[in-house]
């Protein structure tokens, strides 16, 4: 596909990805270009915006995909090579969307909503499936180093409304705030759920639920719901006795 000859992302777009979250040295550290024939016409017209870095690049399904929606505003900077990405959908106005360099997702699952933001650094591995949803003007921020077995998920929302029945207040997540340090290691089929921050070093354990909780720095938890089962540790790519 032909870029635009000027590499960098224009002001207004990286004060923006700046906004969402995205680290100065991994935009300012990147050659971007402007993909002026991946989309058509009414996608620039309607004032969106795809960047991809050098060696970046989407499968031509995804860039279906994101095709399948009239949005306008939508900003999507790509900093890797996603050869094995299923999809990655906008569903809304203002949607904004970063995944550096060194991010691998395989069969990974992308959705971002209206006025919502998903910022993803590397280097980041999600060994298969992994789903990533923000919406309702929500946020998911993963910090560099981050290591995701298969079937992680991680939602801002529930996607429906929940409701006490006195009161019509709503009583599950809606716009909330996600936040992974760096290091982090979540276990297969872990969930990520409603505002959650996970400190440095942190690990969800297999089949754990953390849901509107803080995950203090080097710590395990397991469990749904999650709780602290270990404190001051470290964890390793290495598997070693």
């Amino acid at each position: 596909m032909d870029l635009s000859p000027r590499p960098t992302l224009s002001v207004e777009h990286r004060d923006r990805l700046r906004a969402a979250g995205a680290d100065a040295p991994a935009l300012d550290g990147t050659t971007w270009h402007l993909a002026t024939d991946a989309m058509p016409d009414w996608w620039h017209d309607c004032g969106n915006a795809l960047y991809l870095a050098d060696g970046a690049s989407l499968p031509d399904h995804v860039l279906a995909s994101l095709q399948l929606f009239p949005v306008r505003d939508v900003l999507v900077a790509v900093g890797s090579h996603l050869e094995w990405l299923t999809s990655l959908l906008v569903g809304g106005d203002g949607a904004t969307v970063f995944i550096g360099r060194e991010c691998a997702l395989t069969a990974g699952e992308l959705y971002c909503g209206a006025g919502s933001q998903i910022v993803l650094h590397g280097p980041l591995v999600a060994t298969r499936s992994a789903i990533v949803d923000a919406r309702n003007g929500g946020s998911i921020v993963a910090e560099p180093d981050q290591l995701w077995a298969a079937d992680v998920y991680i939602a801002t929302d529930d996607m429906h409304r929940l409701e006490d029945r006195r009161t019509g207040e709503r009583i599950n997540p809606y716009g909330a705030h996600i936040r992974l340090g760096r290091h982090v290691w979540l276990c297969r089929d872990a969930v990520v759920t409603g505002h959650v921050e996970i400190g440095d070093g942190a690990v969800v354990g297999m089949r754990s639920m953390v849901r509107g909780q803080k995950v203090p720095p080097h710590t395990v938890a397991a469990g749904s719901p999650a709780r602290i089962v270990r404190e001051d540790v470290d964890w390793s790519l290495d598997d070693l006795p």
